[in-house]
């Protein structure tokens, strides 16, 4: 642990994914602080609390900084037990449920994991054939399922498609399919006929020339493929393809995959199926 750099740990009974989406939120306004951000899930026993405990107070001292420790306990007394710790506690079960239960004027469940499992099999389901049909209908493999989407990511080769694809199909349910937009379409600024059926479907992503350029080096090194000229050559033909043809679209570049996909939803009113 580097003297003077902060580290927040993010302290669950469960897999972490609420606290880590909270605690990532909080952080992210104080974007001139560097934190070290540590998950710690299924914290779920005393004698899990003391290592985790124990840790905390190791990397206090060696980096003479207090650290921030955000939590979502449901246990009272594992609670009590983080309490002991000199790190800065943001307990978001504390925060939220004491209020809640007041209002329903009874008292929470305390049952762990309900955020993030299994509670509706119809829901689950519904997410996993969704992973199935977007890994199947990956780069336009299978073109005849199109019909079955909720939407066609279309744009440049490596301009984030797949994994967008697949966060939706994880988190939302939505069946998402993707086509690369090849050199062989830019004949043409018009749709590629293949596409042309499911231009309701369709929604586009493209990418700064530049951005792309380093993403397509890593995968084939001083090709043609990676090269800037041919980078803004594919980006500019496949924007006016868009714009062409009224296909929405967005910029990649600087979205994260979550950011991505939410914005995208927004503006095509896409509806989530699950999640």
């Amino acid at each position: 642990m580097a003297k003077g750099k902060r580290t927040a740990f993010f302290i669950s009974d469960g897999t972490g994914l609420t606290v880590e989406a909270i605690g990532h939120s909080l952080l992210a306004q104080f974007r001139d602080q560097t934190v070290e951000q540590v998950t710690l899930p299924y914290i779920d026993s005393s004698e899990k609390v003391q290592q985790a405990l124990l840790r905390i107070e190791r990397v206090a001292s060696e980096s003479g900084m207090q650290p921030i420790m955000i939590t979502s306990i449901v246990s009272d007394q594992i609670r009590q037990q983080l309490h002991q710790s000199s790190a800065l506690m943001l307990d978001v079960f504390e925060s939220y449920l004491t209020p809640l239960a007041n209002l329903f004027g009874c008292d929470p469940a305390q049952s762990v994991n309900v955020s993030h499992g299994i509670a509706d099999d119809r829901r689950y389901s519904d997410r996993i054939e969704a992973v199935h049909f977007a890994m199947d209908n990956d780069d336009g493999r299978r073109v005849r399922e199109f019909e079955r989407a909720d939407v066609i990511l279309v744009g440049v080769s490596r301009s984030g498609k797949t994994p967008t694809c697949l966060y939706m199909a994880l988190q939302f349910g939505l069946r998402a399919a993707n086509y690369p937009i090849t050199e062989e379409d830019m004949d043409s600024t018009a749709l590629p006929k293949i596409l042309r059926p499911y231009r309701d479907k369709l929604f586009g992503l493209t990418i700064d020339p530049r951005r792309l350029m380093q993403i397509r080096q890593e995968r084939r090194a001083n090709s043609r493929y990676a090269s800037l000229e041919q980078c803004e050559f594919e980006v500019r033909q496949v924007e006016q393809m868009l714009r062409r043809a009224q296909v929405p679209y967005l910029n990649a570049t600087q979205l994260s995959v979550e950011e991505l996909a939410t914005r995208l939803m927004s503006q095509a009113g896409i509806e989530r199926r699950a999640g």
